[in-house]
């Protein structure tokens, strides 16, 4: 019988957990959901990857292919832009045919009134192709092996919902209704009363 909870895939040895689970078996809701990059700009990005072949199930978000493909693409991304100052990360929107086509979104810090996005967006385009291919770039090489081939830029759109109602949405269906927003500076995050050192946290002293 498949062990995993809350969404939890069984993968043979142990459970692939979906975004904001924990725990062997996924049975915990994530301490905290860093919600801040809601807030900031962002650019939308496509590459191709050659070195993978698409399947069927990784046009589904909640299957262990497109799990596994976007934690390596996602690892990838943030080797090449881990020296940009304004970078927050990537999430992978959607995946389709043809090796791979990913349409993915650089999350950005918050950036100052007058900064051009639509340049900003095309210094990340060249930085993603400006990068060395692995030398191997058969299916079974450790690398990806992609090109870049657009990006658009946006600022975040005003929330169309609280951030009481968009921690919900972003938390494990069965523990929505325990998490909270708590803003601290610039962040956003998403957080229980089990969270160390937020406002109302329990004291579970060895508990």
């Amino acid at each position: 019988a498949d062990p995993c909870l809350n969404g939890g895939r069984w993968m043979g040895t142990a459970c692939l957990c979906p975004p904001n689970t924990d725990g062997p078996r996924c049975e915990f809701g994530a301490t905290t959901i860093n919600l801040t990059a809601e807030l900031g700009p962002f650019v939308t990005m496509m590459a191709r990857v050659t070195n993978r072949d698409f399947s069927e199930d990784m046009g589904d978000a909640s299957s262990p292919g497109h799990r596994r493909f976007a934690e390596e693409f996602s690892r990838t991304m943030d080797g090449i832009y881990r020296n940009v100052s304004d970078y927050r990360g990537i999430r992978v929107l959607s995946l389709s045919r043809g090796s791979v086509v990913v349409n993915y979104r650089i999350q950005l810090r918050p950036l100052p009134g007058n900064t051009n996005l639509e340049h900003r967006a095309l210094e990340l385009l060249a930085a993603a192709n400006a990068v060395a291919q692995p030398r191997n770039c058969s299916p079974s090489a450790d690398g990806l092996c992609f090109t870049a081939t657009s990006a658009r830029a946006a600022r975040a759109a005003p929330p169309a919902l609280n951030y009481t109602e968009l921690c919900r949405r972003h938390a494990p269906a069965n523990f929505s209704r325990f998490y909270f927003p708590y803003r601290t500076g610039n962040e956003l995050l998403c957080v229980t009363n089990c969270t160390l050192n937020v406002p109302g946290s329990f004291d579970c002293h060895r508990g």
